[in-house]
């Protein structure tokens, strides 16, 4: 018997697309969406679109800024928009932040480092990098001359600075065989300049053509920066490195507009 079922073209054309964002958004956010399968590649394959999912955080937190921007001073509504990125990420990156940072803090060889950054408790040197990394993305967003402007600038961040992830982890090798940076494998040229290319949309659309190159430009030296430390005092990147990578590059991102505007 002949199958009469519809085909439906389109679908099996976006197939990999939506799996790909199935597991961006379950991996950056805490989305209640199913947990997928991280293994075979998908992780690595699906950094592709990691700046659409971090652009969407912008934007969500973006709105936050926007109706804040209305009803408070600009400071506050800049710690509320951040606040609003947080819970919708889980605080994914900012604990990378603060484990790379105990781990540079630590004293010792690069095994030593690498084990400080293992312990869930956070260090003083982890504090320090919290505190600094909220204060230096909050006074940067409350510069912003409207709350549009501001929720642009998030949504840029957002997308420039998880794009920053593959570009690190096509630069350098993994710093151990285990844990998360290893096995989520290795993203090939192709999904970096992908991911770079999205990125680079977004920010365009959300600070303008002059704007968006100081902002790329300064989230491709922070992202640099932190993968030469990395490199220097670990050997290489790991799941905590990414984070922090992320956290220092959306700062500059912030800190960038904040200079334009």
């Amino acid at each position: 018997m002949n199958d009469m079922r519809p085909s439906f073209p389109f679908h099996d054309r976006l197939g990999p697309w939506l799996d790909d964002f199935h597991v961006a958004s379950s991996f950056l956010t805490r989305l209640p969406v199913p947990h997928p399968d991280y293994g075979e590649g998908r992780l690595a394959r699906a950094m592709g679109v990691f700046p659409i999912v971090g652009a969407a955080v912008g934007l969500v937190s973006g709105l936050a800024f926007v109706l804040g921007h209305a009803l408070l001073p600009a400071l506050p509504a800049a710690l509320l928009a951040l606040l609003v990125a947080t819970v919708c990420t889980g605080a994914l990156h900012e604990d990378g932040l603060a484990d790379f940072a105990d781990g540079l803090g630590a004293r010792g060889d690069r095994a030593r480092r690498l084990e400080v950054m293992r312990d869930s408790r956070i260090g003083t040197f982890g504090v320090v990098a919290l505190l600094l990394g909220f204060g230096l993305r909050a006074s940067a967003l409350a510069a912003a001359p409207s709350g549009l402007a501001g929720l642009g600038a998030l949504a840029a961040a957002g997308a420039l600075s998880r794009a920053a992830i593959p570009a690190v982890m096509q630069a350098l090798p993994a710093a151990r065989s285990d844990g998360l940076g290893a096995a989520a494998g290795t993203p090939d040229a192709g999904i970096a300049a992908l991911a770079a290319v999205l990125a680079l949309v977004v920010a365009v659309a959300g600070l303008g053509v002059t704007g968006a190159a100081a902002a790329a430009a300064a989230a491709a030296l922070a992202a640099a920066a932190a993968g030469w430390v990395a490199r220097r005092a670990l050997g290489g990147y790991t799941g905590d490195v990414l984070g922090a990578v992320a956290q220092v590059a959306e700062a500059a991102v912030l800190l960038a507009a904040a200079g334009g505007w």
